[in-house]
């Protein structure tokens, strides 16, 4: 069983993550067996959706993680997704211990913990942390989830659970409130990945065989307009439901729940011809697919992304906005095709560079 890190920065699109603010990153992937390159994540652009299909290597029609968010058209019952039984796929915390790895969960959200971290050996969540576990691992009272150090901590997390406890497999996630703030260049954007750079050497150092591969769940892009696509809808008199799969509680990062794709869900068969005239008619909006379509294209699960997938334009959202279009330049989201390149480190990695097309083929390669 080969021992891995995998890093999961979250919202670092690829300008983030560069030779110039990684230099200890891009150092070790010129070693032999090891690379920097980009990779594909999956639609929808938003966290719970790829990180369900990096930790399974499998994309959305088999993990049937479509969003952050659920709605039954068959109840009308909504909600976040924070807890177990979304996920349909096995993930690689599983399989490790399955095969008597340990395994160590560690992120700054703790919805992910919740999600994806039943039965994990050591599960540590900035958010809800486990004090007597922050004791047996020297660790200080973590920050804020929000706060720029909750990244730095849980690096600081994953170097001492690797140091104390030598787990076979760590997954290790931040927090997008950086990402979502300031764009690549700036001095914060910089400090995030420079926390994650100091400690890839760290760990390497600590432990150079271990595989360590460092990705994003999604990438990160200013959007000057956001349309309300439910009110203009409701205003029409259409029977309609929006569901956003990016909206989470984590609303300091995305105060309108903006983001770039929408499941729609049609109460009235009849008004099709005319909601996509209205769709078509919306600047805002690039393309509407069948949720046929969307499926086949995108790998997702037909019959859990609505009847029609809508999908912003590059530099558009859909959001909770009153009015229902807000122009702003205030917005930096995901969710979109745009969003899906991320990055890819690897060091010591399971398979050459040409077999790695998306994140999901990190775990892909270590089953």
């Amino acid at each position: 069983m080969n021992k891995a890190l995998i890093i999961v920065i979250d919202g670092c699109a690829p300008e983030y993550l560069t030779r110039d603010t990684a230099p200890n990153m891009f150092r070790l992937a010129e070693r032999p067996g090891s690379f920097a390159k980009t990779v594909q994540g999956a639609i929808p652009s938003v966290t719970n959706v790829n990180h369900a299909c990096i930790m399974s290597g499998a994309f959305p029609e088999d993990t049937h993680v479509v969003g952050n968010y659920y709605y039954d058209p068959a109840t009308g019952d909504q909600g976040f997704i924070e807890s177990t039984g979304f996920m349909k796929a096995r993930t690689i915390l599983e399989a490790y211990k399955a095969a008597g790895g340990k395994t160590s969960l560690l992120t700054v959200k703790g919805k992910i913990l919740e999600v994806f971290g039943a039965g994990v050996d050591i599960g540590i969540s900035v958010q809800k942390p486990d004090q007597e576990l922050l004791a047996r691992l020297g660790l200080s009272v973590p920050p804020q989830v929000q706060s720029p150090d909750s990244s730095r901590w849980i690096f600081e997390a994953a170097y001492q659970c690797i140091k104390k406890e030598n787990p076979a497999l760590v997954y290790c996630t931040t927090n997008d409130f950086i990402m979502h703030h300031f764009p690549p260049g700036t001095d914060e954007a910089r400090e995030q990945i420079r926390a994650a750079d100091d400690y890839v050497a760290k760990i390497h150092d600590l432990d150079p065989s271990r595989q360590i591969y460092v990705t994003a769940d999604h990438g990160m892009n200013q959007k000057t307009t956001l349309i309300n696509l439910q009110t203009i809808s409701d205003e029409a008199g259409f029977h309609m439901v929006c569901v956003p799969p990016l909206k989470d509680r984590y609303i300091e990062n995305h105060i309108y729940q903006e983001g770039g794709i929408l499941y729609l869900y049609l109460q009235d068969p009849s008004e099709e011809a005319q909601i996509l005239e209205l769709t078509a008619s919306l600047p805002a909006v690039e393309q509407v697919l069948s949720a046929k379509e969307a499926a086949a294209l995108y790998h997702l699960p037909e019959d859990d992304i609505g009847d029609f997938v809508a999908f912003a334009a590059k530099d558009c959202a859909f959001g909770e906005v009153d009015p229902p279009i807000l122009h702003t330049d205030q917005v930096r989201t995901h969710g979109s095709l745009y969003e899906r390149t991320v990055p890819l480190i690897a060091v010591n990695a399971a398979a050459d560079s040409q077999e790695y097309a998306y994140s999901k083929d990190i775990v892909r390669h270590l089953l």
